[in-house]
């Protein structure tokens, strides 16, 4: 093979490859809530099959499959009764309402999670970075964190409302 074959075919691999990367992205963790989560090793696993059985498709392609909903379906964006947001996947709650607010992007957002009960990781996907918001205790995907939200905390949790069960609290 002459020497610029040689490089041509080694310069396209490696496009690809890092194309590849940029687009389906790769995980890392870069915080969690415990050791267990970080390691990816979760109080509650199931195989698929079990997941398909009590999550609807919808719930299934978000949580299981980091899929995303469309912005403006969720009717808990404009959610804001008293009460606990908990993941749709284990139950556990997540989100207090009085930490939500209405971002304008279409999504429920809330400005801090429960303590413990979040763990993210870094979402290379689609030629970006940003951290990804999971469940600490199934792993479910919920959305990612950004730090252009309001007072006290500054960061915006952008939670995929499917991803969520609401549960209202008397006053």
């Amino acid at each position: 093979m002459k020497k610029r074959n040689f490089l041509w075919v080694g310069a396209a691999f490696l496009g690809a490859t890092w194309l590849s990367r940029s687009l389906f992205g790769t995980s890392q963790t870069t915080a969690s809530a415990n050791s267990t989560a970080s390691k990816g090793k979760f109080e509650i696993t199931k195989t698929e099959t079990e997941w398909r059985k009590i999550l609807t498709p919808e719930q299934f392609y978000v949580l299981r499959k980091h899929g995303t909903e469309p912005a403006g379906t969720s009717p808990l964006d404009k959610e804001y009764r008293q009460g606990v947001f908990a993941c749709a996947g284990c139950d556990l709650p997540l989100f207090k309402s009085d930490t939500k607010f209405d971002s304008g992007t279409g999504w429920p957002s809330f400005y801090a999670p429960i303590a413990g009960a979040t763990a993210t990781t870094t979402d290379t996907s689609f030629l970006m970075t940003r951290v990804e918001v999971h469940c600490r205790r199934c792993g479910g995907h919920l959305g990612h964190v950004f730090d252009d939200g309001p007072a006290p905390t500054g960061d915006r949790y952008c939670m995929n409302g499917v991803a969520l069960n609401f549960s209202p609290t008397s006053v």
